[in-house]
């Protein structure tokens, strides 16, 4: 909007680098262009403004496609007055001398007539495809038709008006039809998720199944290994006791040997020892066998008295005496 200062009887305007000012006086262009800056009578002086700059028209709008079906049209217009003297003479841009706003919505027919037109050519673009063309080529499709049919409207170019650019932001079907048309997408997308489960599960149980025979290998292992080593010890136990028997025999086999010896040497010695007595005896005997028999006596008087108990006196009679004699002659007399 352009700047103005007012005087008494004057008033001064000072335009934008972005709109085109026309002052007519009686008729006659007096000021015109671009960023201009000039002084008026308010009461002789008619002003137009009309912006330049690039200006984007959003626009909202239903069709029907082939099969029957309604869709929404989401689009976005970004047009320029590219003959801004042309469409002040087309359009009400007038502004008030004293307020510089706009006497009327010139911007807003230039919107309602780009969007009837856009609206035009999208409504018969859709006519022609069905409802998933329209979903799935639609928004390429119907911006090259908008884009195709505001470019050659002849409204538009008798105005001034120059298209920029059409956007197409989004086509999309009532929303029960989009829910319908979204089952079947989410119905492969779930079933794509339980394949990745169940393919999750069965690595799972496989990795499980792996983990088991591994422990149930390693417990055959251990079990294996625990048999040799009961083997080993039993083999131990066994060599063990062979060993101790073994050694006992020996033992018992060196016991009886030198119990053997033993009483071989004391079998000997007896008889030895005996041999030797029976000879003293005999050579006692011999000595004795030619001794006088008094002497005789006399010895066994000895031999008597020194295994009798002390005696204080002896009677010797001659009948005890002759008896005495008798008993030891007996047995040199059975020899």
């Amino acid at each position: 909007m352009a700047d103005i200062q007012r005087r008494p009887l004057l008033r001064h305007l000072r335009g934008a680098p972005t709109t085109y000012v026309r002052h007519l006086r009686r008729g006659k262009p007096a000021h015109e262009g671009v960023g201009v800056s000039f002084w008026f009578r308010p009461l002789s002086a008619v002003i137009s403004e009309v912006p330049v700059d690039d200006r984007e028209l959003p626009m909202l709008f239903h069709a029907r496609t082939a099969d029957y079906q309604d869709i929404s049209v989401q689009a976005t217009v970004t047009y320029r007055i590219e003959e801004p003297a042309l469409a002040a003479r087309r359009l009400d841009f007038a502004i008030s001398p004293d307020t510089g706003a706009w006497r009327s919505a010139p911007l807003d027919q230039v919107a309602t007539m780009l969007t009837e037109s856009a609206q035009q050519h999208a409504l018969t673009l859709a006519a022609g495809m069905t409802l998933r063309e329209a979903i799935t080529a639609g928004p390429v499709a119907l911006r090259d038709a908008v884009t195709a049919g505001l470019a050659g409207d002849s409204r538009l170019t008798d105005t001034g008006i120059t298209i920029v650019g059409v956007r197409v932001v989004a086509v999309r079907p009532e929303s029960e039809v989009e829910r319908a048309l979204q089952t079947p997408a989410r119905e492969e997308v779930q079933q794509e998720a339980d394949r990745a489960t169940y393919e999750r599960r069965a690595v799972a149980v496989e990795r499980e199944r792996a983990i088991a025979e591994n422990e149930m290998q390693n417990q055959i292992e251990l079990a294996l290994r625990e048999e040799q080593l009961v083997a080993r010890r039993g083999q131990n136990e066994r060599r063990r006791a062979e060993e101790a028997a073994a050694a006992a025999w020996v033992a018992a086999e060196a016991k009886a040997e030198r119990e053997r010896l033993n009483a071989t040497t004391q079998a000997e010695n007896r008889r030895a020892l005996g041999a030797a007595e029976a000879e003293a005896n005999t050579a006692h005997l011999a000595v004795y066998r030619d001794m006088d028999p008094a002497i005789l006596l006399a010895l066994a008087a000895q031999a008597l008295a020194e295994h009798l108990p002390e005696i204080g006196q002896l009677n010797l009679t001659p009948d005890l005496l002759t008896t005495a004699l008798a008993r030891l002659g007996s047995p040199r007399d059975e020899a």
